[in-house]
């Protein structure tokens, strides 16, 4: 092999490693600032797993310009967040059968479109910070009213809580709820 082939293919080896390392080096900083969070929930006979990361306010202004409104969300920071059930399951008066989803927001002003989507990605956004949601993989969408909260949420939440149960979220002065049956 010449010396030139066998110096570009040594270069080349080292950079992959390089870059895998590296990789692996800014996604454990990502998490540190945005830490991962599995919550396991019971409505009624059916186990409800939310997998998320949960990035926080830092003084920020969340919605409206850290998450804009009327784009598409990846409902939290890191990879796609997760929504499973083990039962078939109503969401906000929708069939959702069980399994294991993608949860993605639209957040306006007023209301958010909250959307189940039956793919799965490795990441919440590309390169460009663009969600990654693939619209066709969407099997449920509940668009419910925002509700003001008074007092300031520091980490974004995901919760299922309350008689009747709903699907939380917290984040900043800003709460949504999506109602879940059994």
């Amino acid at each position: 092999m010449p010396k030139f082939l066998k110096g570009l293919l040594i270069g080349a080896v080292l950079l992959a490693v390089i870059g895998y390392f590296g990789f692996g080096y800014m996604k454990s900083q990502t998490k540190k600032a945005s830490p991962e969070e599995v919550a396991t929930f019971q409505l009624d006979d059916a186990t409800i797993k939310v997998d998320y990361s949960r990035p926080s306010k830092k003084g920020r202004v969340i919605f409206g310009e850290l998450v804009p409104y009327g784009k598409v969300w990846r409902t939290g920071a890191n990879e796609a967040s997760t929504f499973e059930t083990d039962k078939d399951i109503r969401v906000g008066g929708l069939p959702l059968a069980a399994g294991k989803y993608t949860l993605w927001t639209i957040p306006q002003a007023t209301s958010w479109t909250v959307i189940f989507n039956n793919k799965m990605y490795p990441w919440g956004v590309n390169y460009d910070g663009e969600s990654q949601r693939d619209p066709a993989g969407d099997v449920a969408k509940v668009e419910v009213p925002v509700q003001q909260l008074p007092i300031v949420v520091e980490q974004f939440t995901i919760a299922v809580e309350g008689a009747p149960q709903v699907l939380s979220f917290k984040w900043d002065q800003t709460m949504v709820s999506v109602p879940l049956e059994h």
